[in-house]
């Protein structure tokens, strides 16, 4: 009302300056709304606040001892890999010394398989050869004994006459090779 009787009175209103009514009721309203959000909405922000500190810290505190025990196992597992490392070149050397060691053995049982067989063949050979002495000397005493009735004109029908004069030519025979 009082906006009428000024406006009536023709009085101009100062747009600048609030009507003291206004002043009051936006004074009780404010007063009013920083009461209830005192009241209802700081707490909560306060709590979310406080929950959140709490969450990053928290949350600093597991990653630093995520950080400590990830640091712990890449110790450990650098450990575990030199270990690992070490035991894989003694099996490596181990197997070296194995492998030498089985070549030796292959070449000496070769080696021995070898003297063996060539022993064998030397005792074939020899055999052989005794074999053969054998055989020409029955021949060649057949041979010699033929001849000799020939020559001579009468039979060699006795056994130990013919050994005896088979003998004696061979005899002959190995001396005047040796000369």
């Amino acid at each position: 009302m009082r906006s009428i009787n000024l406006l009536a009175e023709g009085e101009e209103l100062n747009p600048l300056v609030p009507h003291t009514a206004e002043l009051i009721v936006g004074a009780i309203a404010f007063t009013l709304l920083f009461l209830v959000l005192r009241k209802a909405v700081v707490p909560k922000f306060e709590k979310a606040f406080t929950e959140r500190t709490q969450a990053i810290e928290g949350g600093i505190e597991r990653a630093e001892k995520a950080q400590l025990e990830a640091q712990r196992a890449l110790v450990q597992y650098n450990e575990q890999l030199s270990s690992a490392q070490g035991e894989a070149a003694k099996l490596r050397d181990d197997a070296r010394i194995q492998g030498a060691a089985i070549l030796e053995e292959l070449r000496a049982k070769a080696q021995e398989e070898a003297a063996r067989i060539t022993a064998a063949a030397h005792a074939s050979i020899e055999a052989e050869r005794q074999q053969a002495i054998t055989s020409l000397r029955n021949e060649v005493g057949a041979l010699a004994v033929e001849l000799a009735s020939k020559i001579v004109g009468e039979a060699l029908e006795d056994q130990a006459r013919q050994s005896r004069i088979v003998d004696r030519f061979i005899e002959d025979l190995e001396k005047s090779q040796k000369n």
